[in-house]
């Protein structure tokens, strides 16, 4: 079962706490060069996490761009609305070249905070709360 494997590590990318973790801590010693972002944060405080990136990739907005109303164009145009409907994401697929390619429209559910407890059971949310307070505890880093 996908779960259980993933609450072991296996995957495809390798332990999903290992990946975030290593990212987390290298966010943490090379702030300059590492921004770690959560998809929670970048919704709740859309606009200010989209100045915080131009200014991290040496790009701020101008007083001029943010008057024109650059940002909230960005933020249309990355959102996910517009990402969803984009023809490469309803029939595209990532690494075709793979023998199991997968279609981009899997990335796209409904872009709600919290909506993954809808696919999983009770005892299978208690299970990856434990596992979140096991792998985290003590790293600063906090995804609940």
């Amino acid at each position: 079962m996908a779960f259980d494997e993933f609450c072991q590590g296996i995957s495809w990318c390798g332990p999903y706490w290992d990946h975030i973790l290593g990212y987390w801590k290298a966010s943490q010693e090379r702030p300059d060069r590492i921004l770690f972002l959560k998809y929670e944060d970048m919704k709740r405080y859309t606009r200010s996490n989209v100045k915080r990136l131009a200014e991290f990739i040496g790009h701020p907005f101008s007083i001029e761009e943010e008057q024109a109303g650059v940002i909230q164009n960005i933020i249309k145009l990355c959102s996910f609305e517009n990402l969803s409907n984009l023809e490469v994401n309803k029939s595209g697929k990532h690494r075709p070249e793979t023998r199991t390619p997968a279609e981009n429209r899997i990335y796209f559910r409904k872009a709600k905070d919290g909506d993954w407890k809808n696919y999983f059971t009770d005892e299978m949310i208690e299970k990856i709360d434990k596992l979140i307070d096991e792998k985290l505890s003590g790293t600063g880093l906090d995804l609940k």
